[in-house]
């Protein structure tokens, strides 16, 4: 056995807040927050833009633009 004991509660994981249960599973926001950030930028964020992607915002602006002069 690892040593670590779970308390038990009758109401399940949905009754503990987002903070209790991270502290319940020992999870580390901040670093783990950090580790995507460094493979974010280390790999996706150096990628250009897929075709798609910048045709879906442009249809996404040319609607906007289209509901701002309707209004």
């Amino acid at each position: 056995m690892s040593g670590i004991v779970a308390e038990s509660n009758h109401e399940g994981p949905a009754a503990l807040g987002h903070d209790e249960m991270d502290s319940a599973r020992g999870v580390d926001t901040s670093h783990l927050g950090l580790t995507l950030r460094s493979l974010y930028e280390g790999s996706v964020d150096k990628q250009p833009i897929p075709d798609t992607q910048i045709d879906l915002i442009l249809r996404l602006r040319s609607k906007e633009r289209a509901l701002r002069r309707a209004n």
